[in-house]
């Protein structure tokens, strides 16, 4: 049976991008195929960043799979075995969350071999990034910017990842609690009333190509 992974980097449960999420995992199961999906919570995991311990570097003993053990550890060990990765996080600050930042660091280093500066990952699979952010599609173009070498490595290592981003989203639900003045209510609302299900069938739909390929 295959395997697709997905890693949601967001701390709520119910938002943007555990929706969108949700939506890529119901499209693999859609497509009737022999593949399995499942999802961490990167929030619902404790666990550090990259900590330079070089282990994975070790001469004669070199591992593409980082060696520090912890929570990540068998997240990490069933991605290296996996044939499919999907990654989402909210965009905070222009870039992902703190948590996905600190995967990322966990899942690419070991791969960078400072020899050559080649990067090779256990296994080459298709990849897919999802990022929700109140952005707009404009201002997106800096938060791409910000991910770019993170993404060339990914793209170097196992393949040209796919995007399948939402803009403009809600950051909460009741705006009328909140000190939100600059974005208001009646604007956001109407621009998901427009994207929004767009944006769910997008992530569906790339959740049964990737099971279907």
């Amino acid at each position: 049976m295959k395997k697709i992974i997905i890693i949601d980097g967001g701390p709520r449960k119910t938002m943007n991008t555990a929706s969108m999420l949700e939506r890529f995992a119901e499209g693999v199961r859609s497509a009737g195929a022999d593949v399995d999906v499942h999802t961490y919570r990167l929030y619902d995991l404790t666990f550090k960043g990259c900590m330079s311990c070089m282990a994975c570097k070790v001469k004669d003993r070199a591992s593409n799979v980082c060696r520090f053990r912890d929570a990540l550890t068998p997240v990490l060990d069933d991605i290296a075995d996996a044939d499919g990765l999907v990654v989402g996080s909210p965009i905070y600050f222009s870039e992902v969350t703190a948590l996905t930042r600190a995967f990322l660091e966990r899942l690419v280093f070991p791969w960078l071999s400072y020899n050559d500066y080649s990067l090779t990952a256990p296994k080459r699979m298709p990849v897919a990034l999802i990022y929700t952010m109140n952005a707009n599609a404009e201002q997106a173009k800096g938060v791409y910017q910000c991910m770019s070498i993170v993404e060339g490595c990914l793209a170097r290592a196992l393949g040209q990842p796919e995007h399948i981003d939402a803009y403009n989203t809600y950051q909460v639900a009741n705006y009328a609690r909140y000190e939100l003045a600059g974005f208001p209510e009646p604007m956001k609302r109407q621009y998901r009333d427009e994207h929004w299900e767009q944006d769910l069938q997008r992530a569906f739909d790339a959740g049964r190509r990737m099971a279907l390929a």
